[in-house]
């Protein structure tokens, strides 16, 4: 089975590009059972990397019926360390703009019947998400994106809510009083996993349309629109900061996260 470093989960990006070489389909299975889809593993500037589409290649999986522990566990099996998380999201202030990108440092749990951890395996972890994301690879994004002059936003919280329908107007306004920037359907349990997982994660989010609160009614088809219209720069992004990631972990502390979480 092909070996990886980085993994990619999302729909864009070096996948989709054609540019990975000896590009690799991996049918993978673990003990949670199938992950979302087929990976593919490739070399990609002089850096071996992973991508699985989270909600299936034709976009067939709903945000509630991720298998977010196969897919990490699927990850893990074939060695990625580094995982990079392009996602959609809603905005729910007026400052953050569809097309804009967002890079959260918090994130506010909303989820209902999600299976949140791998403490099942005959292990108790507690582990600690007081800061979610591994802030190294924050600091090679921001870096990245401010070198391509892409407006990114950090220091916003996300609130993850389980959809697969959209927001109220009640509770995007009860969001918004909450202190959630962003809102999304796909970040939890994914972080929470990868960080049991000992991976470092960051999320990237691209927002593609304003919440409910905006007394304008979301659609998927607008949020696919927007989608669309940011593919290039997604795409340059993820290309670029593949080269910028360090080849060793000694910048954050995601790999030794366990250390003080079990019992």
């Amino acid at each position: 089975m092909a070996a990886a470093e980085i993994g990619i989960f999302g729909g864009t990006g070096i996948y989709d590009s054609g540019l990975l070489a000896n590009a690799e389909q991996i049918s993978a299975t673990t003990q949670y059972g199938d992950p979302s889809d087929v990976i593919t593993a490739g070399s990609f500037r002089g850096r071996r990397i992973a991508f699985l589409p989270r909600h299936g290649r034709k976009h067939t999986i709903p945000p509630h019926r991720i298998n977010f522990k196969a897919n990490i566990q699927a990850f893990g099996d074939i060695g990625v360390t580094r995982i990079v998380s392009p996602s959609a999201v809603g905005s729910l202030r007026e400052d953050l703009k569809p097309g804009d990108f967002v890079l959260p440092s918090q994130y506010i749990d909303q989820t209902k019947s999600r299976d949140y951890s791998f403490s099942d395996t005959g292990r108790v972890i507690h582990i600690s998400m007081a800061d979610p994301f591994c802030p190294e690879l924050q600091d090679v994004v921001a870096d990245t994106a401010a070198g391509q002059g892409m407006v990114l936003h950090r220091n916003k919280t996300y609130v993850c809510i389980e959809g697969p329908r959209f927001s109220t107007k009640a509770e995007s306004h009860m969001y918004r009083q909450l202190g959630a920037d962003i809102i999304g359907m796909t970040l939890v349990p994914e972080c929470q996993l990868a960080r049991e997982a000992q991976m470092c994660y960051v999320s990237i989010s691209t927002i593609t349309d304003y919440d409910a609160w905006a007394e304008k009614a979301v659609t998927a088809k607008e949020v696919m629109e927007t989608l669309a219209g940011n593919v290039e720069r997604s795409r340059s992004l993820l290309t670029e900061l593949v080269g910028r990631i360090p080849t060793d972990r000694k910048g954050c502390p995601c790999a030794s996260a366990l250390e003080e979480a079990e019992f």
